[in-house]
């Protein structure tokens, strides 16, 4: 039974019905792991300085400090997994390297995916928790419950991603091996229904829990007055990282989801070879669109190390109780770990 080829991520599509049998596995354009490799130097280069930023220049970590490194590791798996993926689109859609690693490469993927969207969406949380809520008790802002909850993510992550790696192995079509070209019939429906969960539970949900948060904190930070210039400035970049932050959902995220929702039903309902095509070429393209979220992340972090507490205090104004978790989660902290307060001018 032959099937387009498939090879992300556990997110691949499914073909299994007659006319879905009637399609040829076609050669990905030339200029999709030219994009890969670039996207990979960057990749590697920013996650580098990133890692070395948080081990020898950040002294004393705080609660945000946590989950924005978890973030970076998360990120930082699409390192050894890429330079597979580009030697799969050049060599024509052809697996060589044995069907170990095309389970790991799925795998990985799974977990980078969902753990970009549970560790962002978790720093959405704590941000907002942090400041709108700056004078409550909470477990946000202990150190020890971020550690133990970053660790119950990944094995969230593990456990969801063990079974992708167990059933989708590679499969011989069109006279070639292919990594994640499933096209055993039983799995249409089954991996329609999973498809459906993986965007409810897994993007939908965290992406809304993530507005929400965002909106209310950018409300709060909207409201709050400050005379001096560089208060102002604060605060403007404070509302922009707002922004950039609800950006990389919406860029690196959505593009992958809805292409790959499209691509399950196609399937399912038995649609044409070209429509098939056309769909499988726009998911392909959509994970250039989610590779760029491992190369945005950095910066952002590299941004907020340039924050000082004695900035971010000039904001907050009679809210000084919530400057270390905003220094925290907004600027990644002070390499100093200075404390201190000054009034709102």
């Amino acid at each position: 039974m032959e099937t387009s080829s498939q090879v992300f991520s556990a997110t691949s599509f499914h073909p299994v019905t007659n006319a879905s049998t009637e399609c040829k596995s076609q050669v990905l354009p030339h200029v999709i792991p030219v994009l890969l490799s670039i996207l990979f130097l960057a990749c590697l280069v920013l996650n580098s300085i990133s890692l070395w930023i948080f081990w020898f220049h950040i002294k004393q970590w705080n609660s945000g400090m946590i989950l924005q490194f978890n973030l970076v590791l998360a990120d930082a798996l699409l390192i050894p997994i890429v330079p597979l993926i580009v030697a799969y689109f050049s060599m024509g859609n052809s697996w060589p390297f044995g069907q170990f690693l095309c389970q790991f490469k799925i795998f990985i993927l799974s977990t980078h995916l969902y753990g970009s969207i549970y560790f962002l969406t978790l720093i959405s949380i704590h941000r907002y928790v942090a400041v709108v809520h700056y004078s409550s008790r909470t477990l946000w802002k202990k150190k020890s419950f971020l550690k133990k909850l970053s660790l119950f993510v990944w094995f969230l992550l593990s456990i969801q991603g063990l079974p992708l790696f167990v059933v989708l192995k590679t499969s011989s079509i069109d006279g070639s091996v292919k990594c994640m070209s499933i096209h055993q019939s039983e799995f249409t429906s089954l991996y329609l229904y999973y498809s459906i969960f993986l965007v409810t539970v897994n993007f939908l949900l965290p992406f809304g829990i993530s507005l929400t948060c965002y909106a209310l904190l950018g409300a709060t930070i909207a409201k709050m007055n400050s005379t001096s210039l560089r208060g102002r400035v604060m605060k403007t970049k404070s509302l922009q990282m707002i922004m950039v932050s609800l950006a990389i959902f919406v860029i690196c995220f959505v593009p992958l989801h809805v292409s790959r929702t499209i691509g399950v039903i196609v399937k399912y309902y038995n649609l044409s070879c070209e429509r098939l095509h056309q769909v499988e070429i726009v998911y392909y393209a959509s994970w250039l669109f989610t590779m760029v979220n491992c190369c945005l992340n950095p910066l952002i972090y590299n941004f907020h190390f340039q924050g000082d507490r004695s900035e971010v205090l000039s904001i907050l104004g009679a809210r000084s109780s919530a400057v270390p978790e905003l220094c925290s989660t907004q600027f990644g902290g002070s390499k100093h770990g200075s404390k201190g307060a000054s009034p709102l001018q």
